[in-house]
């Protein structure tokens, strides 16, 4: 039906007999070409509008092509008047500025990585609101560059390669990067900074690196089941390729060492930071002889403290009565769980806020320019300090719920 249209509309054209058809048929045919120039006009007008340049807002503005450059690029060293006109025009015309060609022309790009692991990892929202924030104040843009689950490792490779191949950031943000951290450790240079968040391992000194003392998290998770009268107290270990997994771990032993209680083996088991693995390291635990049982259970992440009190309670054992349970992160709803889960509170938007002012500060280092960085900001940061390694720990906080038996509510700096 759809190829008739066309030819019957070309036989009447062709064949119609009578003058007051022809007129009447001619008279349609001007108002549809009419239309049809008029549509082209608004196309041509809309498309032009679209490929606007930077030459074009100075022309309107009557200002040069460096003075919309500077406004773009929230220089200070602008009259607030010429400012205001430029922005409205831009406003008008509906200008929407090229960031990679304005990054070609100042040889920077105003691009921005951001890699993080999948998307459904709990720290990532809280995180990347940290860094969203900082970044939005700036003249840079941000890419988030996401690694799925399946086939994990060689999807975090591939992508690695991608944006070094691309070059289209300036900088990047690794998020959890694992085994990658020492080769994205090894990129880190003046020209393409690279900060690395909350997994550090063992890495060239002059790395940058933001995290949380997990090491002192643990322990002091691990003391408080001790001072509430715990003797077997099992560990659920994150994945080993994650050096957070190591400093957790670490952090237990140390407790038990400081109260003189014995490592016992049986009780540490290594899980995925997913509930899944809790429940099964869980039901490990809870298969022991009876006397070797543990009566409380420090997880590695909420997740995974989820899944162990799953287990619990498919057994018919009662949290905290029969088992005492503590977490890793403080996820949001972990405060909602039943029982609320007493956990180690990782400030995710913190460390989100912190590791893109770092990269902000990296990336502008080279070029300051009367006082003003390329971001148009006095620098709160001096040059000085890139001269030297730059590894944060930010601290971590006990928050104590129903989950660990405590009657009281405690929250430990």
């Amino acid at each position: 039906m759809g190829d008739d249209k066309p030819l019957t509309t070309t036989l009447l054209i062709v064949y119609t007999p009578r003058k007051r058809y022809r007129k009447r048929l001619r008279k349609r045919l001007q108002i549809f070409f009419c239309g049809l120039l008029l549509k082209e006009d608004i196309l041509r007008r809309f498309t032009m509008a679209e490929k606007l340049t930077i030459l074009d807002i100075a022309r309107l503005a009557g200002v040069s092509t460096a003075t919309v450059s500077r406004v773009l690029n929230q220089k200070q060293d602008v009259d607030p008047k010429t400012r205001e006109r430029i922005l409205r025009i831009m406003e008008e015309q509906g200008f929407v500025p090229n960031i990679a060609a304005s990054g070609l022309a100042g040889k920077r790009s105003r691009l921005l990585g951001a890699l993080v692991p999948s998307l459904t990892w709990p720290l990532v929202p809280e995180l990347m609101r940290g860094v969203g924030e900082v970044v939005g104040s700036t003249s840079y843009e941000l890419i988030l560059y996401s690694v799925t689950d399946v086939n994990h490792e060689k999807d975090r490779s591939d992508v690695i390669d991608r944006i070094v191949g691309t070059r289209l950031a300036a900088g990047l943000l690794a998020v959890f990067p694992g085994p990658s951290a020492k080769h994205l450790a090894e990129l880190h240079s003046r020209d393409f900074p690279v900060v690395l968040i909350d997994d550090q391992g063992k890495l060239p000194e002059n790395s940058p690196w933001i995290s949380v003392d997990n090491r002192l998290g643990a322990y002091e998770a691990t003391r408080h089941l001790i001072r509430l009268g715990h003797r077997r107290i099992s560990h659920i270990q994150g994945p080993l390729k994650y050096q957070v997994s190591h400093d957790r771990y670490q952090g237990y032993c140390d407790a038990l060492n400081e109260y003189g209680i014995s490592l016992d083996t049986t009780l540490v088991r290594e899980g995925d930071f997913e509930p899944p693995s809790g429940r099964i390291c869980a039901n490990a635990f809870f298969d022991l002889p009876v006397d070797s049982r543990p009566t409380a259970i420090f997880a590695g992440s909420d997740y995974m403290a989820y899944g162990a009190i799953s287990a619990a309670e498919q057994r018919g054992l009662r949290v905290p009565e029969d088992i005492a349970v503590v977490g890793f992160d403080d996820n949001l709803t972990s405060a909602h769980m039943e029982p609320a889960l007493t956990t180690v509170r990782q400030p995710f938007y913190e460390m989100g806020r912190r590791a893109s002012e770092i990269l902000l500060a990296l990336v502008d280092a080279p070029r300051p320019v009367n006082g003003l960085n390329r971001n148009g900001r006095i620098s709160e940061v001096p040059l000085s300090i890139f001269s030297e390694p730059i590894h944060i720990k930010l601290p971590t906080s006990l928050i104590v719920r129903a989950s660990c038996g405590a009657s009281q509510r405690a929250t430990i700096e």
